[in-house]
């Protein structure tokens, strides 16, 4: 089993590799030939959440497929820790982007189909199912949800702060967000709009962030660190 789940994980991260490379390929060949900015394009391609969460994921599968060969027993703690972080931030990907984004038109000629399948679609049900049954697998404390909350915190505070001084790398047009939810500049409401996207999407991280760590302990082989110890037996005879 431990030998299936390496190889499954090792096809996952190739093409997981294949839709970013593939995507970012595209993506700069377009702007370049309509004269744009590439270096600008590059910055606006990683500071995507779908991108970023994408690249830790494949990153964290790699690591997983290799102590899945040259280990026998449960993975370290700090493993098992980022890859709840992954799964996380990949299942939000998921549901952000079919409940949100899936129906709203992508540039046509530069937006790979299949590649955009891969990293909204496929990554975030694949790291949801090897969370589920892949080996190795230790329990979590639950203060690690916490932990796993900080990235998005950072990127949704970089996100906003960065995007009045983004362009968007053909026509030089400011400012630049990555979802047009965080806009509030044609959100219906302004701020209170994304006001209400950013806390829906925290609301979602910490739900699935949490949902990660539960399963972690209650499909524990061996129990938390932090379970409350079995009552001692007193004996009666």
């Amino acid at each position: 089993m431990r030998i299936g789940f390496a190889v499954l994980r090792a096809v996952v991260v190739l093409l997981m590799v294949a839709a970013v490379v593939t995507q970012l390929a595209t993506s700069i060949r377009s702007t370049s030939e309509r004269g744009g900015d590439v270096t600008g394009l590059v910055l606006n391609f990683f500071s995507f959440f779908t991108i970023d969460s994408n690249v830790f994921g494949l990153v964290v599968l790699a690591i997983g497929a290799v102590l899945l060969v040259v280990r026998t027993g449960d993975d370290p703690v700090w493993y098992t820790g980022i890859r709840a972080a992954a799964v996380t931030y990949l299942v939000t990907t998921g549901v952000v982007y079919n409940l949100l984004l899936r129906n709203i038109p992508l540039p046509q000629g530069t937006t790979v189909a299949w590649s955009n399948e891969v990293l909204h679609v496929v990554a975030p049900l694949y790291l949801l199912i090897d969370w589920l049954f892949a080996p190795g697998r230790t329990p979590l404390r639950l203060r690690a949800v916490w932990g796993i909350a900080a990235f998005p915190i950072v990127w949704a505070f970089y996100t906003l702060l960065r995007a009045p001084i983004a362009a968007e790398p053909v026509s030089g047009t400011r400012p630049w967000y990555p979802y047009p939810f965080l806009n509030p500049h044609t959100s219906p409401n302004g701020y209170l709009s994304v006001a209400f996207y950013v806390l829906l999407i925290a609301v979602v991280i910490l739900a699935a962030g949490y949902g990660v760590v539960w399963i972690s302990r209650r499909w524990a082989v061996r129990p938390p660190a932090d379970a409350e110890p079995a009552p001692r037996r007193v004996p009666t005879g």
